[in-house]
């Protein structure tokens, strides 16, 4: 896939503008008033962003004008339920879409035969998770997913496999400011290594010493059971920093353990 054109779709990627934080914030205000032309401004200030995610899949064969035209869906679809109440940063709400929409396109293109009714199936459970998680601002379980198709557990299970491609858990999924988010930051696990480690220790000394973010940023992910999306979407700060800061957090903490074991 040849991402050094140009030209991509029409678009001089060369020439793409850049939008400063004052300049996004005044036209999403004129987007929330229906204005489509700040809409448009606001889709051309963001392409960049699409070119930045379709590098990510250059191994692929696909086309790269196809795989533009994709992320610029996703990035629309970013923008169209985009919520800057939240305080999230709008590059860290668009990636994973725009990612989603490439990944769904390239699993409808896949070489490998999937029946119509499992893509199906997988698709009802992905769209029912993504408008349970914008209604309810917090992951769905897999109970509640069902619930709202009406289709049991086990059979959306076996749908989302027959549709993924194997990810490892270390795949960088985004880089933001010199911090790289990997899949393993993105899930809440109960069983994780690091977690399973505080459980098992007594932490109430070492928790003391951090300072007071870092703490509530532990609490919120080891002892609530919360995703960095959601620490980040709680205490406003975009999820690069809320990985970052956890890293230093259980890295203080072990160094504390150690020495005063």
């Amino acid at each position: 896939m040849a991402l050094n054109k140009v030209e991509i779709c029409g678009v001089n990627t060369a020439k793409l503008p850049l939008l400063n934080n004052e300049e996004k914030e005044a036209l999403f205000r004129r987007i929330t008033q229906g204005d489509k032309e700040a809409r448009e401004l606001y889709i051309k200030g963001n392409l960049r962003l699409v070119l930045s995610v379709i590098k990510r899949f250059s191994s692929s064969n696909e086309n790269v004008d196809d795989l533009f035209q994709i992320g610029c869906i996703g990035l629309m679809k970013a923008i169209d339920n985009f919520n800057p109440d939240l305080e999230v940063k709008f590059s860290t709400y668009a990636v994973p879409m725009i990612i989603g929409e490439i990944r769904r396109y390239l699993r409808d293109n896949n070489s490998i035969r999937v029946s119509r009714s499992l893509r199906d199936t997988a698709y009802k459970a992905i769209y029912a998770k993504e408008g349970l998680l914008r209604k309810n601002l917090r992951e769905p379980t897999l109970t509640e997913i069902a619930e709202e198709v009406g289709i049991s557990k086990e059979e959306i299970v076996f749908a989302l496999d027959a549709i993924q491609s194997p990810v490892s858990l270390y795949e960088p999924v985004y880089t933001e400011g010199g911090d790289t988010l990997y899949v393993m930051d993105q899930i809440s696990d109960k069983k994780n290594k690091e977690e399973y480690w505080i459980e098992e220790l007594s932490l109430s000394e070492a928790m003391k010493k951090l300072p007071e973010r870092e703490r509530h940023i532990i609490d919120l992910r080891f002892f609530q059971g919360k995703t960095q999306m959601e620490v980040a979407e709680e205490i406003g700060i975009s999820q690069a920093q809320v990985s970052r800061l956890e890293k230093n957090a259980l890295k203080s903490m072990k160094g504390y353990l150690k020495i005063n074991g």
